[in-house]
């Protein structure tokens, strides 16, 4: 993938191995708790329709949905210094986007943690938001297995959490409902425990289409930037995609097409990749635009039969049973080139959709 999601990732800071260990990273993760994360409601009523063609018969109906997916390297100092700039041009963006009618749909925001972060996702303008998990979130009873090694204060592995997980889901139509779980006690290695990562469901309602669409947004046990060794970054991974999937299991309708984006840490890592695909089921945008024959718009540069190995940011769909989904193209923002420059240390990862369903008996969505 073209871009720097392609090529690094949450580097950390030099000098000290975060010099003087917990009290540095305190500083770091709690940076933005004073700021409270962006929160809005939008009535069903209140949502503008998107356009819907019909087909030439007239008996099937279609529109797009078009989900970005962007890590905004919202950490606090000193793992970042200087980002408000970048991160108040992220909501500047976003908001013009949304004012000349060419926004994405849907952003799935992650590394949400700065005050200059949540601002910039509130800045963004989009009528509804929600995030989770919040840093009071209980996570759901998880294995009390302890993960291979020590845990070290030095890293953060204090079993406390400083901040919520940095997730946040903004939508142009209404979100119906909201659940969420934050990953187990026991299911994080190194610095990442000192935020209360985990997953957050949003229910989207879009007008004219039969059923809702639950969207999941993520971001995963990093690995180096943990500072945690590679057996306990790799088994805490493996432990919050069984926890992801059983979420997914557990609060999705069968019935509602489902989108899964975020950023999965598994850039690169066949062991994350083995370990994720055996709880997960739900396609790959990258797998299916990678083929020549499935018709998507791939507006990127990939190297290799296998694009999905070289970023973090990925997206997975299902077909609901009304309502199928298909990726129809697949871009990068804020990458440097045409959709704006560099703003983040990762790439933004846009996914358009096709939503298509049978007209006859489309019962209308409830919101």
């Amino acid at each position: 993938m073209t871009g720097r999601s392609a090529r690094r990732t949450n580097p950390a800071p030099r000098g000290g191995r975060w010099r003087t260990g917990l009290t540095v990273v305190a500083f770091l993760l709690a940076s933005g708790c004073a700021t409270a994360p962006p929160h809005r409601v939008l009535a069903c009523s209140a949502a503008a329709a998107p356009r819907i063609t019909l087909s030439h018969d007239g008996r099937n109906a279609s529109t797009t949905l078009s989900v970005l997916t962007y890590n905004l390297e919202g950490l606090g100092w000193p793992a970042r210094s200087g980002r408000a700039p970048q991160l108040r041009e992220i909501g500047r963006r976003l908001a013009a986007m949304r004012a000349a009618g060419t926004a994405p749909d849907i952003v799935l925001f992650q590394e949400m943690f700065s005050g200059a972060a949540k601002q910039a996702v509130a800045d963004s303008g989009y009528p509804a938001i929600v995030t989770g998990p919040r840093r009071t979130t209980r996570p759901d009873p998880s294995t009390t297995d302890p993960l291979p090694g020590k845990a070290r204060i030095k890293r953060g592995e204090i079993g406390l959490r400083l901040t919520g997980g940095g997730v946040a889901i903004a939508s142009r139509y209404a979100i119906s409902a909201v659940e969420m779980r934050a990953y187990g006690r026991r299911s994080c290695a190194g610095i990442d425990c000192l935020a209360n990562k985990g997953i957050v469901l949003a229910r989207i309602s879009v007008p004219g289409v039969p059923t809702p669409i639950d969207v999941y947004d993520t971001h995963m046990n990093s690995r180096s930037a943990s500072r945690a060794p590679l057996a306990r970054n790799l088994a805490a991974h493996d432990r919050q995609a069984l926890e992801a999937s059983e979420f997914i299991d557990r609060t999705h309708d069968d019935s509602y097409p489902l989108i899964f984006g975020g950023d999965f840490n598994m850039r690169h890592s066949e062991r994350r990749w083995e370990n994720f695909s055996r709880y997960q089921s739900l396609l790959l945008v990258h797998r299916v635009c990678v083929d020549a024959a499935s018709g998507c718009d791939v507006r990127l540069s990939w190297d290799g039969d296998a694009p999905w190995m070289d970023t973090q940011d990925l997206q997975f769909f299902w077909h609901g049973t009304q309502v199928s989904v298909r990726p129809i193209r697949v871009e990068a923002m804020f990458d440097g080139g045409p959709s704006g420059p560099e703003l983040s240390d990762h790439d933004g990862f846009l996914v358009t959709y096709e939503l298509k369903w049978a007209r006859a008996g489309a019962p209308r969505p409830p919101c």
